[in-house]
Formats: structure tokens, C-alpha cells, sequence
């Protein structure tokens, strides 16, 4: 199974989660030509895409869902809430009602030889998921826009292989930097993001000896830098994680606008 960051950042968001046989994405918020072109790049066509799952209904995770359903047919699986909101940005109607597939969390999708696991999230959004995906024995996670965690998410991610894993922000960036104080409050609130150090906070607490790839992702491009975000979540496992030293972990940051590396488990 692989996992791969198309785009990650508040600009968009996809990510291409796939096995031999089966092949999905979590979230489009990119074009449907960029889309097509990353996947070409690792050897997939959408039209082979068996569904795309969406986290929720903000433009930086759907804005290609349009084109790109209607081109191919792919079906979309999302909270009721969140088709909901999709069907009525979709203006034209161009996206075949028959393509949206109702979800639920905590209720396991099976699709091909995959089985994905949607859970809720804290986020200003109408029903937000994140998603974990298990093949057999292994498993990986997308977990991004949440302005907090509790004990349910993290017993959600333990055993995992692989994870993308947000961290939107420095907060002192953030404080210091342009956004209007509203928006700030949004960002750090408990339905807005997860700055460095909380994404730091949760790896600690899932941090497993086969957990083999880490990647931070949906870093905001005014407020953090990937060198800071790296260190930061790298220096909160050490200090939480005393047997763990953070240059063992294989801890990346996914492009803002190009296919990242490739985690294969």
C-alpha cells in the first residue's frame, strides 16, 4: 500500500492512497489536470480511481472534485452533510447524483482490497472526517484540519504504518503575522488547525516501533516553514517519547504544490 501527498496546504489538498489493486484519494482540491498529471507521475490514470473521500467541504479539498467526477465517474464518499454542501456548490449540477455515496463515521467502507475508516474531527466545517485505511494487517491515516484531538482519535491511530499528519502552524507566527485577529482566532481555536506542537503532542502519543513514515502536512504557507515544523514536531517526540531520539523517525513535510515522496508500507 502507498501513500502519497499530491498537494497539501491551504492552496489544496490530495492525497492518493493505493494498493496494487485498488486506488482512492482523500479529498481534490486541486485541478482535475493537476490531479491527472500527478497521478500520472506515479504510474496511476483517474480514470482507474475507485473513489475519491472527501474530509469535508472546503474549497482546498474539493475544488476539482467537479470536473474531475464528471469526467470520469468517480464516486464520492462523504458525510451527508458534506454532500450536501458539495451538491449545492456544484451551480451547473454537472456531478451525476448516482456519484455520491452517504458516510459515516466510525463505519468502516469497504472498497477493492481496502477498507476505510472514517472518524470525526474538530473542524469549522458541516461533518469533517478524517480517514484511516487498512489493507490486511497494515494501515495509514490522513489526518488533517482538526483544531484539537481527544482520547477517541488517538486510540483511533494507534498500530499505525504510516501517517500524513497536519501541522498548520507556528503560533507564534501565526500571532505575530498578517491575519486579521478573527481569522486568528479561527486558526487556533478547537475547530480550526493543528499547530506544530500539538501535531507533535499527538505523534507522541501514537508513536509505535513499525510506525515507519511520518508526514506533516497542510502547512500554512504564511504562517509556518518547513524546516520550523519539522524541528518543532520532532523535538516534541523527544520530549515526550524518552526512548525515542527524533532523528530515528522518518519524519517528512509534503509539497505545497507537487507530488511528495513516496510511502510505501
Amino acid at each position: 500500500m502507498r501513500l502519497i501527498s499530491l498537494a497539501s496546504g491551504s492552496s489544496g489538498n490530495c492525497t492518493y492512497i493505493g494498493s496494487e489493486n485498488t486506488h482512492i484519494l482523500v479529498d481534490a482540491g486541486i485541478s482535475c489536470r493537476k490531479i491527472d498529471n500527478s497521478l500520472k507521475e506515479i504510474g496511476i490514470k483517474a480514470s482507474e480511481l475507485s473513489g475519491i473521500f472527501v474530509t469535508h467541504e472546503h474549497i482546498d479539498h474539493i475544488q476539482g472534485i467537479r470536473v474531475l467526477c464528471k469526467k470520469y465517474g468517480i464516486p464520492i464518499y462523504a458525510t451527508w452533510e458534506t454532500i450536501i454542501k458539495i451538491y449545492h456548490l456544484d451551480k451547473k449540477k454537472e456531478i451525476d447524483h448516482c456519484l455520491y455515496q452517504n458516510i459515516l463515521p466510525d463505519q468502516s467502507v469497504p472498497i477493492g482490497d481496502l477498507e476505510v475508516n472514517p472518524f470525526s474531527i474538530s473542524h469549522d466545517a458541516a461533518n469533517p472526517l478524517a480517514y484511516r485505511v487498512n489493507q490486511g494487517k497494515k494501515s495509514v491515516a490522513v489526518v488533517t484540519d482538526l483544531g484539537c484531538y481527544n482520547d477517541k482519535i488517538v486510540q483511533t491511530l494507534q498500530g499505525l504504518d504510516a501517517l500524513l499528519l497536519e501541522a498548520n502552524h507556528d503560533i507564534n507566527m501565526l500571532e505575530l503575522g498578517p491575519y486579521p485577529y478573527s481569522l486568528k482566532r479561527r486558526v487556533l481555536g478547537d475547530s480550526g488547525h493543528l499547530s506544530n506542537e500539538m501535531a507533535g503532542q499527538l505523534l507522541s502519543k501514537i508513536m509505535h516501533g513499525n510506525l515507519k513514515s511520518v508526514m506533516l502536512g497542510h502547512l500554512s504557507k504564511e504562517n509556518n516553514m518547513e524546516e520550523l515544523a519539522y524541528e518543532t514536531v520532532r523535538l516534541e517526540v523527544e520530549m515526550n517519547c524518552p526512548d525515542v531520539k527524533g532523528t530515528d523517525i522518518n519524519i517528512s513535510v509534503a509539497k505545497r504544490d507537487e507530488v511528495s515522496n513516496i510511502i510505501e508500507v
